[in-house]
């Protein structure tokens, strides 16, 4: 038996120990590749991928919101929200303020340097997705994107039982 494109891209020498190690792999390398382009993108508009991430939450609501709605629509966990908000607060592209009701609860909006920021990167996103998964086809985008949600969905199942427990 040949040995699979990742096996040689990493050069292990044994076959995987089953076909979900190397579909494991094969996720987490193409996260991390995705991962480093979309952070070289960020990082010439001086943002991390979490602080990108943070923006684009706040403009799509298109109002503030409490500062855990944000943390919880996150694509990738953040465990300080504080501490990003707060570098985000400096470089003055989020506000916030308390809920007069309920002093513990903070508010985060975008600011309008916010706003011209990530509709100036709009364009340059647009852009990289394309690049990157522009040769595949619609059906397998569509496909491809089922798979991950399915394999997700197992992950979200497990998730639910450590947080009950």
């Amino acid at each position: 038996m040949s040995a699979s494109r990742l096996q040689e891209e990493i050069k292990k020498r044994e076959p995987f120990a089953s076909a979900e190690q190397e579909a494991t792999l094969n996720l987490l390398r193409t996260s991390d590749q995705l991962h480093n382009r979309f952070g070289r993108l960020f990082r010439k508009y001086g943002l991390t991928s979490s602080q990108f991430n943070v923006l684009r939450i706040l403009r799509g609501e298109g109002q503030p919101l409490p500062s855990l709605e944000i943390a919880e629509r996150m694509i990738q966990v953040v465990p300080a929200i504080t501490g990003l908000i707060d570098r985000l607060e400096k470089q003055e592209l989020v506000e916030r303020r308390r809920c007069s009701d309920d002093r513990r609860v903070v508010y985060v909006g975008i600011t309008e340097k916010g706003s011209k920021l990530i509709s100036e990167m709009d364009e340059p996103v647009k852009d990289l997705h394309i690049e990157l998964m522009g040769h595949l086809s619609q059906e397998e985008l569509k496909e491809l994107s089922r798979l991950l949600e399915k394999a997700r969905t197992s992950l979200a199942i497990d998730n639910e039982k450590r947080s009950d427990a």
